[in-house]
């Protein structure tokens, strides 16, 4: 089962948010983040998935367990959370730029599939890593090591649809194979309806449920079974709210299918502890736009027939979480340099790890959310404020190269000696000589 629920915690707790809530909630939390502070209290919104069976990340990696050092690699997480209309990256792959920008300062750069996916297309430099949410979430907690393949395997799950539906999704694969060299190992179409719905938070993100968690979970095991190293997922998502999705079109409003793609995701990586990304298997078209030419950073989406041609691309270098052949290098927390989010949304799992660990947060402010859990609300201390994601990408090379920061702003600080000024005054003075 399924729930979407909200949990409110002392103000006075913020800092230690993320043992709390793992406290109260276990592993049964696919995905929590936080949605309101005020000046009393932290509202939390949280999925939860009451399945026992579930694999527990936390408890196999164990509490405080420390990570292999794989030095001399340098990696930055670029969050952009999914379902709180993000201005950079809300819409259909409009982040690929800025995380094009950031992969140049650094060896690595880790960032959910959402900032990239823009149906048939994608933007994916080889050292972007297409990296589940989830798997982000253990990794920034020090839970897991990230595994880089020389390719994937993939396997894709169908939601049971009709014929036609069926050969737009087979063209699709066939194109990922042709064109793009993906190594499909085959496709499973489940025997029941997934039944993937859009819920709306009380905090305007959007967020969903699954009806029956059970066929992702049988086709799965299936690709497994059949040499998958990735799943990727195609469902046509339900309760899709048609006035806010033409809203999100024009550019006002939070995708609504972002929160329910996430939960379907998480479920595969909690389970099977493998990469997943989740993707419409018909973008909707029939909608009452006042403009067809819509606003830019969805036009991917609206010229694409399926949202999945991106996903089986992503899914093909996605980094895993196990040991196995064919990985050509491995990262971890250690490797971390510095967790990159919009100043609006720093209630997520890998900014509170974050600023546990000194780890620093560049926080951008031209990338508004719906949100507003900003760096003075959760009493973060090591939080590098900037404008746009190209001052981002000059803060990560000044951090990577050992440059402090303060000694690139003027004016500059200049440090003396702790004296009595006035005494050294005296000092100094000229003396009258007795004659």
């Amino acid at each position: 089962m399924i729930e979407n629920r909200q949990f409110r915690f002392s103000k006075g707790e913020a800092q230690s948010l993320g043992r709390l809530v793992e406290e109260k909630l276990g592993h049964r939390a696919l995905r929590w983040y936080i949605a309101q502070v005020t000046d009393n209290e932290v509202v939390v919104e949280a999925t939860i998935f009451t399945d026992d069976s579930d694999i527990d990340l936390e408890a196999d990696s164990g509490e405080g367990a420390e990570r292999p050092l794989y030095p001399g690699k340098a990696a930055v997480v670029n969050i952009i959370p999914t379902g709180v209309g993000c201005e950079v990256g809300g819409y259909a792959g409009d982040a690929a730029p800025a995380t094009r920008l950031l992969s140049a300062a650094v060896d690595y750069v880790i960032t959910n599939p959402n900032a990239v996916n823009a149906s048939n297309f994608v933007s994916l430099e080889r050292n972007t890593l297409y990296t589940e949410g989830l798997c982000i979430d253990h990794f920034c907690k020090g839970k897991v090591d990230l595994h880089i393949p020389r390719a994937n395997r993939v396997g894709l799950i169908i939601e049971k649809t009709t014929p036609e539906n069926l050969e737009v999704v087979y063209n699709v694969v066939n194109t990922a194979r042709a064109v793009y060299g993906v190594d499909m190992v085959d496709c499973v179409v489940t025997d029941e309806a997934i039944g993937s719905r859009c819920v709306l938070n009380d905090s305007g993100a959007y967020v969903g449920t699954v009806d029956r968690p059970e066929e992702i979970y049988k086709a799965t095991q299936k690709l497994i079974d059949r040499g998958a190293q990735a799943i990727g997922i195609t469902t046509n998502i339900q309760d899709l709210p048609h006035d806010e999705y033409v809203k999100h079109f024009e550019g006002e409003f939070p995708n609504p299918m972002g929160g329910v793609e996430a939960i379907m995701s998480h479920m595969v990586v909690n389970r099977f502890q493998m990469p997943s990304a989740h993707a419409p298997m018909i973008n909707l078209k029939e909608l009452a736009l006042v403009d067809q030419v819509v606003d830019a950073r969805g036009a991917g989406e609206m010229v694409s027939q399926s949202g999945l041609c991106c996903v089986l691309i992503g899914l093909a270098q996605a980094p895993r979480l196990q040991a196995g052949p064919g990985i050509t290098d491995i990262i971890n927390v250690n490797n971390l340099l510095a967790v990159v989010a919009p100043s609006t949304c720093l209630g997520g799992i890998p900014t509170l790890y974050a600023n546990r660990a000194g780890v620093p947060i560049i926080a951008v402010r031209d990338n508004g959310t719906v949100l507003d859990v900003t760096a003075d609300k959760m009493g973060f201390d090591d939080v590098i404020e900037v404008q746009s994601y190209a001052e981002a990408a000059g803060i990560l090379l000044a951090l990577r190269q050992g440059i402090a920061l303060d000694t690139l702003t003027r004016p500059m600080r200049t440090l003396r000696p702790a004296v009595d000024r006035q005494q050294a005054r005296r000092d100094a003075a000229p003396r009258l000589a007795l004659v």
